[in-house]
């Protein structure tokens, strides 16, 4: 599988914030928002197998790990490593686009999906899989990255038309003020989590962290 890179940080995005992880972010991916923090994810990176990528995280006292993207879907290999990983008793998220089915993912334990649904501002909104919503359970997530209001009333139509029954965040695009999108849910009364990329808020906008 071709892997962009794989570092130990904290988690700075969902339920998991805060928590030291080890990500392991794979190369490629089908969607092109307006917003994307990893571009430098689309083609870039090395061809390592399942086991050179088990030995390479090991090195990590850390039993959390995020495999991201990129499009982590796309590879085949993912469900693989995804599996012997699991075996060997870590805990595990996969972050995937919403645009590919997530059926192979559901069901396994110590595992959480986290799952995006892309909104109008990022151009990519007609691509979404919405069948994977009734796939997510109690112990998934989702999030909706919103940028203005058109996004905000877009992502309150879907959490109202399928009813997921995960926690759901809504995160503002990274620059813009979270004061507002803060104010749109108080107002509204949403069950729902807002995220501010803890991560970016330590380190900066910039990829190994």
């Amino acid at each position: 599988m071709k892997i962009n890179e794989i570092f130990y940080s904290m988690q700075g995005e969902g339920s998991w914030v805060g928590l030291p992880n080890i990500f392991i972010r794979t190369t490629g991916c089908n969607l092109r928002c307006s917003f994307c923090d990893t571009t430098y994810a689309y083609i870039h990176g090395v061809e390592m197998d399942v086991k050179e990528v088990v030995d390479e995280i090991q090195k990590y006292l850390c039993n959390y790990v995020c495999i991201t993207g990129g499009e982590p879907l796309l590879q085949e290999e993912t469900v693989e490593l995804l599996d012997v990983l699991l075996q060997k008793k870590y805990v595990v998220c996969v972050e995937t686009n919403g645009s590919i089915n997530i059926e192979k993912l559901v069901g396994k334990k110590s595992l959480m999906i986290s799952l995006d649904i892309k909104c109008p501002s990022s151009t990519m909104h007609d691509k979404m899989n919405f069948d994977n919503l009734s796939q997510l359970s109690c112990n998934d997530q989702l999030k909706f990255v919103i940028n203005n209001k058109v996004d905000y009333e877009y992502a309150k139509k879907i959490m109202k038309k399928y009813k997921p029954q995960c926690i759901i965040f809504f995160q503002p695009v990274w620059g813009t003020d979270p004061k507002k999108l803060s104010s749109w849910i108080l107002h509204d009364g949403l069950h729902v989590r807002i995220g501010l990329q803890l991560h970016k808020m330590i380190w900066g906008n910039t990829k190994g962290v």
